[in-house]
């Protein structure tokens, strides 16, 4: 049985984060890449958990070391998977699943092709405009920006194999591994 590389992508505040996190907590048999980023570390966040926090100078030697997955710039911030990590995994048979922004999608696919893009959506334009205003944790121009971004992302759904509507959590977690395994 091949491991399956799997990529959650959708726009910013469609829940990946805590769709993956409900993932990551009910299947041990799937391993939940952890991102690398120069954005500021958030309250209640963990280096090494939800993201390695790093530098600017440490991401991009990283980078021109070739030692990244995939990697984009957004709102100032650098953000991108470390590759040995996921090929490890991946060799050693156990499913990876990589929650991504389109961009760093697009990079995977052109390097896995056997990758399976799973494009999370909302349930409505207002939800999504909801999510991202109620965290609280983004100036009004990060958020338009943000938004502007989520216009172009969701006019790609067409390049994904699979969409899924995050209307509750845990089914769409479950959803997740469904189409995970089905693959296998």
């Amino acid at each position: 049985m091949t491991a399956n590389l799997i990529v959650v992508s959708g726009p910013s505040g469609v829940g990946k984060s805590t769709v993956v996190a409900e993932v990551k907590a009910h299947a041990g048999d799937v391993w939940v890449s952890i991102s690398m980023t120069t954005r500021a570390q958030r309250h209640g966040e963990t280096h090494g958990v939800e993201y390695f926090f790093v530098s600017r100078d440490e991401f991009e030697s990283t980078v021109a070391a070739g030692e990244m997955l995939e990697w984009a710039e957004f709102a100032g911030n650098l953000y991108g998977t470390p590759a040995q990590p996921v090929s490890d995994r991946l060799e050693a048979g156990v499913d990876v699943v990589l929650e991504i922004e389109l961009q760093g999608a697009r990079q995977v696919k052109a390097r896995f092709p056997q990758a399976k893009l799973v494009f999370l959506k909302p349930p409505s334009w207002d939800v999504l405009v909801q999510r991202l205003t109620g965290r609280g944790t983004e100036s009004a121009e990060v958020i338009e920006k943000r938004l502007e971004v989520a216009k172009i992302e969701l006019a790609a759904e067409a390049e994904f194999d699979v969409a899924v509507t995050n209307h509750e959590v845990k089914q769409t977690a479950q959803t997740l591994l469904d189409f995970a395994r089905s693959h296998s």
